[in-house]
């Protein structure tokens, strides 16, 4: 499902020549087209690859990955890195020990509106940063089968939320609820601490009939709302105006100021990842998400899943 938009976007990006796929099921959504089309990883190997993108059921991860490694092949992998923190480390010791560009798909860092947003913090422009918010909830996706909520869409607000504000986790405490009869978790409620302080929430399920991306980052001058399914970025200011009300002033608390939403330029996200992912390789750029990066996330993922199911807020080392 995801490997079809891969194709498409490495077909436009400039630099970078579709010369194989591979499809353990065949070609069930049209993706190869002209291109040869394989059974499995090998076949991209001996088609003499000299990167892969590797969008395959997140169980399979571990052993695609190990393979294109020992075969001296870049690689991009879609998250989460891995199933297991165990698998996740293997790929990341094979990776490094190997020299190989690789990385791991958390496509919202290349969101125009998160990229802005992580530019305006770094800049300064909301003052001290006291918490980041996301809120991550849609209908169930029917090709997702071998993990949870967490690790499918929680892992893009634990990296993001990272990102933004450029500090690892300190804890987590969250609930968790399970309602698709299966043994994955559907819905989780988190709330954490950052290593610098700064206090988070997400709240992510696929139980609600409506979509929503948001991100929501609160300061000293105001907060900031992202809204990475339209790429929308707006600054809501704290206002300066003296009120004349004491009962209201003696509050000492923020008001109601300019509203600013931002002209962004909307590249697909995609797009600029695999940008990123090329140049990369060529040595020319280092924003790509490391493997070591995706690990520690899925690091997070897990322990929240983990505190979900002790009732228990659990510190990470």
């Amino acid at each position: 499902m995801m490997g079809r938009h891969h194709a498409r976007v490495l077909r436009e990006t400039e630099g970078i020549e579709l010369v194989a796929v591979a499809d353990a099921m065949g070609d069930p959504h049209g993706v190869a087209n002209d291109t040869p089309l394989h059974d499995s990883v090998q076949g991209l190997m001996e088609a003499g690859i000299d990167a892969a993108v590797v969008a395959v059921p997140t169980k399979f991860h571990e052993a695609v990955g190990l393979a294109l490694a020992e075969a001296g092949v870049h690689t991009l992998i879609e998250k989460p890195v891995a199933h297991n923190i165990e698998a996740a480390t293997r790929l990341v010791e094979t990776f490094d020990d190997a020299g190989l560009i690789a990385a791991v798909g958390h496509v919202e860092r290349f969101n125009p509106a998160l990229m802005s947003l992580r530019n305006r913090i770094a800049n300064g422009d909301l003052g001290e940063v006291y918490q980041i918010q996301t809120r991550r909830q849609g209908p169930f996706p029917a090709r997702i089968a071998d993990v949870g909520v967490v690790k499918d869409l929680g892992s893009h607000d634990i990296d993001l939320t990272a990102w933004l504000a450029q500090s690892h986790y300190a804890s987590v405490s969250a609930q968790i609820t399970y309602r698709s009869g299966r043994e994955h978790e559907d819905m989780i409620a988190m709330t954490g601490k950052l290593q610098n302080g700064i206090i988070v929430n997400h709240l992510v399920n696929w139980l609600s009939p409506f979509k929503e991306r948001l991100t929501i980052v609160t300061g000293e001058r105001g907060a900031f709302i992202a809204d990475t399914i339209t790429a929308d970025l707006t600054f809501y200011e704290n206002g300066t105006f003296e009120g004349e009300w004491d009962a209201i002033t003696a509050f000492r608390g923020v008001s109601e100021g300019e509203v600013t939403r931002f002209a962004l330029e909307k590249r697909e996200p995609l797009k600029s990842e695999h940008e990123a992912f090329r140049d990369a390789i060529l040595g020319t750029r280092t924003d790509t998400v490391t493997l070591r990066e995706g690990l520690e996330t899925l690091r997070v993922a897990e322990t929240a899943i983990e505190s979900g199911k002790r009732g228990e807020t659990l510190a990470l080392s």
